[in-house]
């Protein structure tokens, strides 16, 4: 089992990623259906629930209250959310709409449009050493602020035939399965705190389950809903490359401006895997309210690619940074010895 275990570090393919790219197959083997996937939806909400009790138990208050006075971050990371992806999705829509067509290319522009992830923002933050109080004021913010300015920009992007209706539900859910749990843990940490932090290796395994279960179930959904059989084989393979492109892009950007604007390492990695998320779970209830009819499957289809190209290539960095991390810590301690 060491042996296996040692080959596997070694390997240029992460345990992490082999598990995403094993719920991905297993979705399009055996997607959940029925009783079985009304399960798993509540499994995903719990999950959730738990990473964020867990995030509460494990960040004193003193660094929860700092992360929300740190506007500097937050200000950055809506910057790349809510005006530089919207941008490049006005700006490569000409382009790339005679190549996938106008469904799919108001797909794309769409997917520019919604708010971050949360769980994944801030578990691939924890994963790699970043700035966890931070990234849980901006992603949570990014949601609830998604909510509101989402149908605002598609109103004002995007061509719709339907009046804009804001489902407050949407909050609510931000509420209950984030912001309370994270509240209930800083509120018991004094008492669970010290276990937890005994049982790291059970809170890394929260982290990172949690986004393997959510990859399973949101492409089961796809799969279930009949979408990649929707458009053409060159199509679905445009898009992907195209949502690669954006991604790889982000990455960059993301990375690139902020050390230009001073920001530390940890503060890096909170911008990089918040501002280049965008969120399957918040964007694919706002687009069956946004829009009618057929074409509401083609415009999620960028989204629900998008959202599995960004989890495989942000495990990936993630992971990378984590282990520089850990090399930096254990280079430290053998020269304290």
């Amino acid at each position: 089992m060491s042996v296996a275990r040692a080959l596997l570090r070694r390997s240029p393919i992460d345990g992490f990623i082999l598990a995403i790219l094993a719920a991905v197959a297993l979705a399009a083997l055996l997607p959940a259906r029925g009783s079985a996937a009304d399960i798993l939806d509540w499994a995903v909400v719990a999950a959730i629930a738990l990473l964020f009790f867990l995030y509460g138990t494990r960040l004193h208050p003193r660094e929860a209250l700092d992360g929300l006075k740190h506007w500097r971050l937050h200000l950055t990371i809506l910057a790349f959310t809510f005006v530089a992806f919207p941008v490049i999705g006005l700006a490569i829509r000409p382009i790339v709409t005679p190549i996938v067509g106008a469904d799919l290319a108001a797909g794309l522009l769409f997917l520019c449009l919604v708010p971050s992830t949360v769980q994944s923002s801030i578990a691939f933050t924890s994963i790699a050493r970043g700035n966890v109080p931070g990234a849980i004021v901006s992603a949570s913010a990014s949601n609830i602020i998604g909510v509101f300015l989402t149908p605002v920009l598609v109103v004002a992007l995007m061509s719709t035939d339907d009046g804009v209706h804001i489902d407050t539900s949407a909050v609510l859910r931000i509420v209950g399965q984030i912001l309370v749990p994270f509240v209930i843990g800083q509120i018991v940490r004094p008492w669970v705190g010290g276990f937890f932090g005994r049982h790291a290796r059970a809170t890394k395994f929260a982290d990172r389950g949690s986004i393997v279960l959510v990859v399973y179930v949101a492409f089961s959904e796809g799969v279930r809903d009949g979408i990649w059989s929707i458009v053409d084989a060159d199509e679905v393979i445009a898009v992907m490359v195209i949502c690669l492109i954006l991604v790889i892009v982000m990455l960059v950007v993301t990375r690139w401006v902020p050390q230009r604007l001073g920001f530390e390492r940890a503060d890096l990695i909170a911008i990089q895997f918040c501002g280049t998320k965008k969120s399957l779970a918040t964007g694919l209830p706002m687009a069956t309210v946004l829009f009618s009819g057929t074409t509401v499957g083609l415009i999620i289809l960028p989204l629900m690619i998008f959202h599995q190209i960004q989890l495989i290539l942000c495990s990936w960095l993630a992971t990378r940074y984590g282990r520089d991390a850990d090399d930096v810590d254990r280079l430290s301690t053998a020269r304290k010895r």
